[in-house]
């Protein structure tokens, strides 16, 4: 029996690991602890796909236990974390609403497992990026202790509205560019080059304002939105994918 085929499951199985004890935290009141546990999840996301093509390891099932993995890292995790900080602050029912992003995942990744279309590129927001940024927040909420940080937390409706959107992003058709290259392509079109020029600057801001480093995250990748809904509302925009 040869070992190397059960190396991509093996990484995968510790992204749902890294999803599960990241909930524990969660419910522990420990967020930083849970946003470390979803990086590393995503790191683990990442390189298992690319031990499954360096070993030419595919299977249908690390493909099902690829997509469950997520479910938990990527769709209940934030929704647990946006949920806790809600509760910590004192919010009233309206925290439940963020569960909605758990429901939407499922809905999302789910879709993705039978839409050919997306090989090289999604369509909608991927779950590792939605969940990065409600990770993000919650973890910069927790780490900041200043007034208008608490009223986020607190707020009847900015988290609820912003799980609403983020749901609505991981359905929806809008086209949004991926990290993994398809073979002959190349990495850096326009669009990730504008990306991680942004990405630059996001950096640099943080580190001026003195912020957490989780607010760098936080503009990246609400920026990677901004930028993908641009592009898909401009057309012709990017020649490099004509």
């Amino acid at each position: 029996m040869s070992i190397k085929k059960h190396i991509p499951n093996t990484i995968t199985s510790m992204n749902l690991l890294s999803g599960v004890l990241g909930v524990i935290f969660t419910l522990e009141g420990r967020i930083d602890i849970a946003f470390l546990l979803m990086l590393a999840a995503a790191v683990f996301d990442f390189f298992d796909g690319f031990a499954a093509r360096l070993l030419h390891s595919y299977s249908d099932i690390g493909k099902e236990l690829d997509s469950l993995a997520d479910m938990v890292s990527f769709g209940v995790l934030p929704s647990i974390m946006l949920y806790k900080t809600m509760d910590i602050a004192g919010a009233g029912w309206t925290k439940y609403i963020v569960l909605i992003l758990a429901v939407f995942s499922g809905l999302r990744l789910a879709k993705f497992n039978i839409d050919e279309r997306q090989t090289s590129s999604f369509l909608g927001l991927a779950t590792p990026s939605s969940a990065i940024i409600c990770g993000s927040l919650a973890y910069f909420i927790q780490a900041t202790d200043k007034s208008w940080t608490s009223t986020i937390a607190g707020s009847a409706w900015i988290l609820p509205l912003l799980s609403i959107i983020l749901a609505a992003l991981l359905v929806s058709e809008i086209p949004m560019f991926s990290m993994k290259i398809k073979k002959g392509g190349k990495f850096l079109d326009t669009k990730r080059t504008v990306f991680f020029s942004v990405a630059v600057i996001c950096l640099v801001i943080t580190l001026v304002l003195q912020a957490n480093w989780s607010f760098a995250l936080l503009l990246i990748f609400l920026f990677y939105i901004v930028e993908n809904c641009v592009f898909a509302l401009v057309p012709n925009s990017c020649p490099d994918e004509a």
